[in-house]
């Protein structure tokens, strides 16, 4: 039996008739933090969209599983109540619906339990304590007029309130100043249990300086190339992605 949270096998994935996932093999196990990382194009958005269910692609073969069951054909609701999470890397503004709001609600489709708004209110406010963030955040309206760093913030605290299985972030570091990246690591590494998971996926090496995957897979072309330690990622900052082109096959 394996023990893997997520296994990804011989995962092909197509959208608008193009194949843009040739043969995707992926494991991550509970309490580990994986990185997958590749240029631009390579499919690696499409890769966490398709993690999550999202309708607009294609699974052609392969299978997800999850926990061991296989959910490559759920809903994406029914992906996120088995304790999956994706954060987006541009995450959607809702005006009228406050960051209190909106956790009321996704806890109560995650876990099937309507907490009371004191309730929801004091869990709330504990996560932004432990992440440092202002308390008045709560009540903003959930990405309105937020910046990239708030929003990147939000999608921690969401994870920290949600309390998923594993949690897939697409990009979380991109547009991020210092400070903000800063604390959507610590974010991450305070939310790291023997429980959960985490798969990071990024285009460069500077969010792993703060956060320390036990593995990291190169994805070009839809392939995954190369997949190592952490030393991987140093290696790739410093040979670039060039250096593991030649490695795609046809």
């Amino acid at each position: 039996m394996s023990n893997d949270l997520l296994r990804i096998e011989d995962l092909r994935v197509s959208a608008g008739g193009t194949e843009i996932l040739h043969g995707v093999d992926l494991a991550v196990g509970a309490g580990e933090i994986h990185a997958l990382m590749g240029p631009n194009g390579s499919g690696k958005s499409t890769l966490a969209n398709v993690l999550a269910g999202h309708p607009g692609y294609q699974v052609t073969s392969g299978r997800i599983l999850f926990k061991g069951e296989d959910i490559t054909r759920l809903r994406v609701d029914a992906r996120a109540r088995k304790g999956l999470f994706l954060a987006f890397q541009y995450p959607e503004e809702i005006p009228g619906v406050s960051v209190v709001q909106f956790l009321r609600q996704a806890l109560s489709n995650r876990t099937g339990i309507d907490l009371t708004v004191l309730e929801l209110r004091l869990k709330v406010m504990d996560a932004m304590k432990d992440l440092g963030i202002s308390s008045g955040f709560a009540d903003r309206y959930l990405n309105e007029g937020f910046s990239g760093g708030e929003r990147k913030r939000n999608e921690v605290l969401q994870m920290a309130v949600l309390e998923p299985e594993m949690a897939i972030l697409d990009e979380t570091d991109s547009g991020l100043d210092i400070d903000a990246l800063r604390t959507v690591a610590e974010g991450v590494n305070r939310l790291t249990t023997p429980e959960r998971g985490f798969l990071i996926i990024t285009h460069y090496q500077r969010l792993l300086d703060y956060v320390t995957p036990q593995r990291v897979h190169i994805l070009i072309e839809g392939r995954i190339v190369e997949a190592g330690g952490p030393e991987l990622a140093a290696r790739l900052e410093a040979e670039g992605y060039d250096a593991f082109r030649d490695q795609v096959s046809a």
